[in-house]
Order: structure tokens, then sequence, then C-alpha cells
């Protein structure tokens, strides 16, 4: 051990009359302590946000989106599968069928996106979720113990899959019977009148994603042809690819080799606002917690110049038995890292702890308190999510330890540069 690094030590052991250095050097530690946590715990629950919503958007939606541009529906979908599937980094794609309609129950009326699926492709493509009641093979054909529960006037109906918001808002209940009408009406002697039909619920899904839950609802492929009266064509296809940050690489390759009229939108160009928002706030957020941070370094200097102050004599004393001005400057600027690096070891302890247990203490203030952290209605996710990326954990402590070095340099100067001579006439 050093002798500049021992007695760095020593000075932070504050004797009676220095009660006061000591309390700003506590107060300095629990400002970088602070910083650091908060920074963690944060940035943490940002990256959590960014990758639940990712994760949720892109169960439901696919990677890439390729539809027909202005032409309408795609009536050669199988053609076209095999010419994306042949594209390299491609996975899977699975048709689909997207319409806008209102949603009746009763008095109820909502308004309701419909998404007709292929069951034999479309769950290697998209996620839904957890299916809360039924089952998702219903869509084809009812059968079974379902058969039992449905009035035997409904049984030829085909089935919807709802989501579990909607069936909350509008009090539908499993195997109950709804009508959708689509905007896109059907000329009769009578003028235009609206396309109307009746289905069977047969399940409820739950995607965690408030949005989706309180406006999305599944056909089979062939029932929402049916009901729009689209014979063999489909809206367009959903893909999937190995590598999601390079869907809009792959998708101007699919598009290459299509070309006109076929358009392939990939999923950053879809929420890009959503997600550009996201990292905005991220660095925003790391912006505002970076002064607790500053504000402790400021500390640091006011301790260390306190310090200097006080310890006039002992620095002359050890000039004038040989240290250099080099060896001064090291002793304070070890003693302004010590304090830096207490408060940045037990910030990173503390926050990674309440990161890697965040939802654990959500789960018990919410039972202490009696009120929901995060609820559905107003924010798209139900739970408070936390990923710890140590990437960013490297920065803040780098960054951190940084500040506190640069804090130590003015003390350690002005220390290194006290002259002995003048230090000593008066003692």
């Amino acid at each position: 051990m050093s002798y500049e690094f021992f007695i760095s030590r020593r000075y932070l052991r504050a004797k009676r009359k220095q009660v006061f250095v000591s309390i700003i050097t506590s107060i300095s530690i629990l400002g970088i302590f602070l910083g650091v946590a908060a920074l963690i715990i944060v940035l943490a629950v940002m990256n959590g946000f960014e990758k639940d919503l990712r994760t949720k958007i892109l169960g439901i939606r696919s990677h890439i989106e390729l539809t027909a541009d202005i032409k309408g529906p795609m009536k050669n979908y199988e053609e076209v599968r095999k010419v994306i599937e042949g594209v390299k980094g491609v996975v899977a794609s699975t048709p689909f069928v997207y319409t806008q309609a209102m949603v009746r129950s009763g008095n109820s009326v909502s308004g309701v996106v419909i998404r007709g699926l292929d069951t034999k492709s479309a769950f290697k493509v998209v996620n839904l979720g957890k299916i809360r009641e039924g089952e998702i093979a219903h869509l084809d054909k009812i059968s079974g113990d379902a058969l039992n529960k449905i009035p035997k006037q409904d049984a030829h109906l085909n089935g919807i899959l709802i989501g579990r918001e909607m069936a909350r808002n509008l009090g539908i209940f499993l195997y109950d019977t709804i009508t959708i009408i689509s905007p896109l009406g059907i000329s009769t002697p009578m003028g235009m009148v609206p396309r109307m039909n009746k289905f069977v619920v047969v399940g409820i899904f739950e995607s965690g994603f408030y949005e989706y839950d309180s406006t999305l609802a599944f056909l089979s492929l062939k029932s929402a042809q049916d009901f729009l009266q689209m014979g063999d064509a489909v809206t367009g296809i959903d893909i999937i690819v190995e590598d999601i940050y390079k869907a809009d690489v792959i998708a101007r390759d699919i598009q290459g080799k299509l070309g006109y009229p076929f358009w392939a939108n990939n999923w950053m160009q879809m929420n890009r606002n959503l997600f550009a928002a996201l990292k905005l706030e991220r660095r925003v957020m790391f912006i505002i917690l970076s002064l607790i941070v500053l504000v402790a370094a400021f500390n640091i200097i006011s301790a260390l110049i306190m310090v200097v102050m006080e310890k006039n004599k002992d620095i002359a004393i050890l000039k004038s038995m040989g240290a250099t001005s080099y060896s001064i400057m090291k002793t304070f600027i070890y003693q302004g890292l010590i304090v830096g690096f207490v408060g940045t070891f037990l910030g990173c302890v503390a926050g990674l702890a309440v990161a890697f247990n965040l939802q654990k203490i959500s789960q018990f203030v919410e039972r202490v308190f009696n009120f929901q952290i995060l609820p559905g209605d107003v924010y798209y996710l139900s739970e408070l999510p936390s990923q710890v990326n140590y990437s960013d954990v490297m920065i803040i402590v780098v960054g951190t330890m940084l500040i506190c070095f640069l804090s130590t340099i003015y003390p350690s100067l002005r220390a290194s540069k006290l002259d002995p001579a003048e230090a000593l006439r008066y003692e």
C-alpha cells in the first residue's frame, strides 16, 4: 500500500473537530449511492418496457407485413408465399385478412379490428398470448363438449376469438353469440345495407397489451373471407424473420423479388413513433438522474477543499519531509475516489437488487397500499417490467467514477501548490 493511499484513508476518519467535514463526505457518498441506484433501476424499467412492448407487439403483429398496395386483395397468395420463403432470413409466413367492424352484444356496441388467420400456419408467426377460456381449434369447427354448451339454433355458426378486455367491457362470456357488423355494405333492392353476421365466442385471449385485448378479434381465414365475400383472396401475408433487427433489409429483398404492386412494411416502420418516444424518454431520464451524481460530485469538491484547509499543517510537514507536489495531489485524488467508489459500489448493489426483484416489490407495494401501479386501461402494460442491461450498468459505473475523479482535480491541485514556509509560519 502506497503512503498516499494510507494517508487518504486516515483523512476520511474524522476527528472530533472535523465532524462537519465527515458529514459532508457522508452526504457525498449518499448522493452517489442514490444517483447510481436510481439510474440502474430507472434504466432497467425503461429497458423492460421496451422489451415487453416489443415482445407483445411482435407477438400478435409480425416482423414484416406484405400487402398488395392499392390493388386490393391478394389472390395468388400461395405463389407469393413460395417466393417469400425462398428469401434468406425468412422463418415462416401466413396469410391474413384484415378489416374494421362493429361488434354488438345485447345493447352494447364497440369498434373492433377483425383479423382472419390460417390456423395451420398462423401460430408459427403470431403469438396471441394466454388463452384464458375456450380453444383456438374451435375457430375452424366447433366440436366436442363445446357443442353441448351452445344453443342448437347457433350450432351452425362460425367461431370468433376475442380479447379479455373486450369481453369484460361488453359483458361477453364464453359461447355467447355476438353480431359483427361490417361498414362495407352490400347492395340490395332497398339500397346499401350493412353486412352482418353472427358468431359464437369460442375463446378469450389475453396478450397483456391493453390496446390489443380491447380491440382485436380473430376469425378463421375461411370465415373472414366468407364474411367479407373475398373468395379465395387475402389482405396480405405476415412474415417472421430470424433477426428482427434485419427486418428492414429482408423486407427490401422481398419487395425487390416480388416487385410492383407488392409493399413490404417492417415492424420498425409500423411502430416507429412508439419506439422513438421510448428511446427519447430513456435518454432524458438518464440525463435528469445523472444530475444527482453531479450534485454529489460538488459535495466531494466541497469536502476536499475543507479537508485541504484543515490539513495545511500536515501538508507542509509532508512537503518538508520530502513529499512531492505530485504525491500530495495523489493523496487527495485517492480520497475523492474512495468516496466515489464506496458510493458507486453500494449504489450498484442496491440498484441491481431492486431491479432484479422489481416485480415482487411492486406487488408488495400494491398489496400494502391497495392501489395498482400500472392500471391496464391507462398504460400499455399491466405489470412493471425490468431488464438489466449490463452495458448500461458499466456506463453508469465508469461515468460516475470519472465524474468523481474530475471533482478531485481542483482541491488536489490547490493542496499540491501549498507553500510549506507560509503554512508553518504561524504554527
